[in-house]
This record gives structure tokens, C-alpha cells and sequence, in this order.
């Protein structure tokens, strides 16, 4: 049964844990570069360099191309209401929540499709 993580560390851990780590890697690939935000996370990355890089991409888009991370949340399907529950005062605090949400919504995909195919 899925069991969504609570926070960036415990996902991480158990993306690494059912090796599905680079499948997740993967999966943000492919969803950025359908948003036309390009990334290229290597499959090398660690979870730990994963969660900070994503973390300054998201940063920036917020700051400086609003719209393309709007299509990104878009592209992702990340839950609009969780997003409306942020407090979006701290830019660093709310990049790093929604950098949450966002690896939250790509394990869910990853892992139903590894767990139905």
C-alpha cells in the first residue's frame, strides 16, 4: 500500500530503499523538460545533492520566472490546495516545501507504475 513520505529525507530514503532512486531521478527529468524548464539531473546524483539542486531550481523559478513554475506544478500535477496551504512569506521556506511537494507527487508516480505494470 502507498504510503505517502513526510518529508524530502524519508522519500528520498525509501526511493534508495526500493531502488527506485534513479527512476525518480528519471521522472523529475522528464517532467522539467515537458515543462521547458530544462534540468539534467544525472542518474549519478546523490539524494542528498538531488534534494538541494531542486531545491535552488525551484528557488529561482519562484523568483524570477513565475509563469514557467506555475506550468511546472502544472506538468507535475501537484496538488493545488497543498500549494494554497503554504505560507509563501520566506521564499527559502516555500521553495523547499514545494520542492517537497514536487518530489512527493513524482514518487507517487514512480512508484504506482512500478507497483501496477
Amino acid at each position: 500500500m502507498y504510503i505517502a513520505p513526510i518529508s524530502t529525507d524519508s522519500l528520498l530514503s525509501e526511493a534508495e530503499k526500493e531502488t527506485l532512486y534513479l527512476n525518480l531521478v528519471e521522472q523529475l527529468n522528464k517532467d522539467f523538460n515537458l515543462a521547458n524548464e530544462a534540468v539534467d539531473f544525472p542518474l549519478s546524483i546523490t539524494p542528498n545533492e538531488l534534494k538541494i539542486q531542486l531545491h535552488e531550481k525551484i528557488y529561482r523559478l519562484i523568483q524570477y520566472k513565475f509563469a514557467e513554475y506555475l506550468n511546472l506544478l502544472y506538468i507535475v500535477d501537484v496538488s493545488e490546495d497543498e500549494i494554497k496551504k503554504l505560507d509563501g512569506s520566506d521564499l527559502v521556506i516555500l521553495a523547499e516545501q514545494v520542492s517537497f511537494l514536487v518530489l512527493k507527487r513524482e514518487w507517487q508516480k514512480v512508484w504506482f507504475r512500478n507497483k501496477y505494470r
